[in-house]
């Protein structure tokens, strides 16, 4: 309209010009006919001839005029017309960008968590206060309580992002409270009245948790379920994360780390998804443009592109080990390019196979440069200290005995006193190797201590590790002085360490200096009583001569063993059975100690008789196992602990089938039986009890002559007082000690 206003003023004008020039035209010609004809000249002609024909040079001007006013505002039209139109397309872009960028708009997030020990949850937990700090709102929520077939579905409309942490638990199986939801996630992948677009919409990211150790189920629940949720065509945001409990194989140092690592590229991707709403959807600011410019946009989709890493690919493809290159090394030395060049030739023409092998190459030669990890990190450093763990330099830990406490007070000792003679508070309870082989049904450490199959740590020096324990146990010692009931040359004497039980967690025989701990035990004249797991063999074979070497034999077959100890170990049982050979060969005191387990293993009794025909073993410990509370690593009870009747039947029936072995003493208190080899009966009396002094002057006579000056557990013998033995009224009980009894007791199941 303001187009057509404008024309019509300017053909208004031009017809004003004209008649004006006609008037004056007229006038002019009027006037001038008077004028002399005098002068003929020809520049007078020309003048004349120009003058009496100058109304047509008006009209022409006129004309000429008109036409350059029409052409202007032609052109000024046209010039309009594009501003109107970069407007319209420019307002266009916008509506398109706000359409397109709602697609991706966050209104929350929900956690699922499958997890058996804690670490799943707490990692949800953590996550989830982060993302409340995006201003979103977070659902955390146990897939025990979740039904994915009623409402799994809803989340592909509800503009929610899905976050998975599942643990992988015993033999590649999903955790208690995400086995169904992981079973019906697997089914319905498969299910064709599913379709496989039944999760398209909805938006997912995963971080499973495992153990490299456990090497042929590595994270298995984390890669099933990124599989599982690509099947049904959920889309997702980032590629899955792998945390892992082995801190000399986890990329950045440990799983919380891990975890750390992939949380903040998931909350920086959410950022991205969240950022794409804010500026598009009317929450900008006045006078700022929604439209990034070309290279802010470049750089978010690059951004964008390498947190989701190919979203498109198949999920297996897609793990921790292909994120970005924060873990492989960016300098490859000379002498590493002709195996990283082999590994490429071997593989066939595929980029991205040869890729993934150079990766993993380099990646493998950095590690091996690389300083090796402390075995306690800052998170398991907590939580031992919480359990009264005394820590020692990077792998070790002493902590005191409640029976050290107890015979402190002249309130009985623990089933070694019985058995063996020590003087429990004059004993450390301690480990060189916080690390274990093994994660046993019954740990009384609820599995809080590292794990592995061989010794990939940082290593402290044995002299360190030794002062260190006897300093912080005198320490603790030290804190029961004017205790009310602590005797008081019991505390004087509990001041010297006589005894050291190698046995308080872990595995001490994989420290690889633990010959030379040993031998500095017996520098200062302190007994070596060292347990192991059965998984070691040539260590055993190994290790110099200790005061007495224990054997776990946790069961009595394949099966049963796989069940209750969950060794790393693929070859576990060939392990077990060859540890028990190498004790044949031992000329010390030898040990085999069982726990039983109700309904677990207390029915293998021919088994049991053929290990020990096996192992030759000069004392069996029979013991009942020891309840230490809920825990949910473990899916032990109350139930599962016999009672001290049942563990005398089970040792009597075993006794029974061993024609070389008789019952030798009792420990009620600790639900304890020791077996012992009809050598050690004497003259009709046992002789259990160790002549402490008698082998300190052995084993020294040993170490002067380099091992020419053996000795056998027969040579260090002392006679076992009455009241230890089995059948004696006292069921174990020192009368030297005073029976302490708790009010408003009710079964004890205690014991060390």
């Amino acid at each position: 309209m303001a187009l057509n206003m404008c024309s019509t003023k300017a053909f208004a004008v031009m017809h004003a010009f004209i008649v004006l020039a006609i008037l004056f035209g007229t006038c002019a010609t009027t006037s001038n006919t008077k004028v002399s004809h005098s002068s003929h000249s020809a520049y007078e002609n020309y003048a004349t001839y120009i003058w009496h024909n100058r109304l047509y040079l008006y009209m022409a001007a006129a004309l000429a005029f008109a036409l350059w006013v029409s052409l202007k505002m032609i052109l000024k039209k046209k010039s309009l017309s594009k501003e109107v139109s970069s407007q319209v397309q420019e307002d266009m872009k916008k509506d398109e960008c706000c359409d397109k960028r709602a697609e991706v708009h966050v209104s929350g997030v929900k956690i699922f968590f499958g997890s058996q020990t804690g670490t799943a949850l707490s990692f949800a937990k953590e996550l989830s206060a982060d993302v409340r700090s995006l201003d979103l709102a977070t659902e955390v929520i146990n897939m025990k309580e979740y039904d994915p077939d009623d409402r799994l579905a809803d989340e592909c409309g509800s503009k929610c992002v899905c976050v998975f942490l599942v643990s992988t638990y015993t033999d590649g199986q999903p955790t208690d409270n995400a086995e169904w939801f992981c079973k019906w996630l697997e089914e319905a992948s498969t299910d064709f009245r599913y379709g496989k677009t039944y999760l398209k919409g909805l938006r997912y990211a995963v971080f499973g948790l495992g153990n490299s150790l456990y090497a042929a189920h590595y994270n298995t629940v984390g890669k099933n379920v990124d599989k599982w949720l690509w099947m049904l065509s959920a889309s997702r945001i980032l590629t899955r994360g792998e945390g892992d409990c082995n801190v000399t194989k986890s990329v950045n140092g440990s799983i919380q780390a891990d975890f750390l690592a992939w949380k903040l590229k998931f909350l920086k991707r959410l950022r991205v998804l969240c950022q794409a709403d804010d500026n598009c959807c009317g929450k900008r600011k006045e006078g700022t443009s929604c439209v990034k410019t070309d290279g802010q946009e470049v750089e978010e989709e690059e951004n964008a592109a390498l947190d989701n890493n190919d979203s498109e690919e198949e999920p297996v493809e897609s793990s921790s080990e292909e994120d970005d290159s924060s873990t492989s090394p960016s300098v490859l030395d000379v002498e590493d390019l002709g195996s990283l060049m082999s590994s490429v030739k071997q593989v066939p023409s595929d980029g991205g196979q040869v890729a993934k092998r150079s990766r993993k190459v380099a990646r493998k030669t950095q590690d091996e440069k690389e300083e090796r990890r402390e075995m306690i990190t800052p998170a398991l450093r907590e939580a031992l200290s919480k359990q009264g763990y005394k820590l020692i330099g990077s792998h070790s830990g002493v902590k005191l005995c409640r029976w050290t406490k107890s015979m402190l007070r002249g309130r009985g000792g623990c089933y070694k006193h019985t058995f063996y003679g020590i003087q429990s508070h004059r004993c450390m309870e301690t480990t060189p190797s916080l690390a274990c082989a093994n994660k046993c049904v019954f740990c009384w450490r609820h599995h809080t201590n590292p794990v592995g199959t061989e010794w990939r740590w940082k290593m402290d020096p044995a002299e360190k590790i030794l002062q260190d324990a006897l300093e912080k146990h005198q320490n603790m010692i030290r804190q029961f002085r004017g205790v009310p009931g602590v005797k008081s040359d019991r505390y004087e004497e509990g001041l010297t360490v006589q005894h050291c039980a190698l046995s308080l967690v872990g595995e001490p025989i994989m420290y690889p200096e633990i010959n030379r701990f040993v031998r500095l035990l017996h520098s200062q004249r302190i007994s070596s009583f060292l347990v192991t797991n059965a998984q070691f063999p040539e260590e055993i074979r190994s290790l110099e001569p200790v005061t007495q070497l224990y054997v776990s034999v946790d069961a009595s077959t394949k099966e049963s063993l796989k069940k209750i100890d969950r060794p790393l170990f693929k070859d576990f049982w060939t392990r077990f059975l060859d540890s028990l050979k190498a004790l044949t060969e031992k000329r010390q005191r030898t040990v085999y100690r069982l726990t039983l387990v109700k309904a677990w293993n207390v029915e293998e009794m021919t088994a049991y008789s053929e290990l020990v025909a096996l192992g030759q073993p000069d004392f069996i410990e029979v013991k009942g196992v020891t309840y230490c509370g809920e825990s949910s690593a473990s899916s032990l009870t109350m139930a599962n602990v016999p009672w001290h009747q049942e563990v005398v039947a089970f040792v009597q029936q075993l006794v029974d089938m061993l024609s070389d072995y008789e019952i030798a003493c009792e420990h009620e208190h600790s639900n304890c039986l020791l077996i012992a080899h009809k050598k050690f009966k004497v003259d009709g009396e046992w002789r259990t009890w160790i002549d402490y002094e008698r082998f300190q002057d052995l084993v020294q006579a040993y170490q002067e002559s380099s091992g020419q000056k053996v000795f056998s557990s027969s040579d260090y013998t002392a006679r076992t007082p009455d009241w230890a033995l089995f059948g004696a009224s006292q069921q174990g009980f020192d009368p030297a000690e005073t029976r302490f009894q708790r009010r408003n007791k009710g079964k004890d199941v205690s014991g060390c």
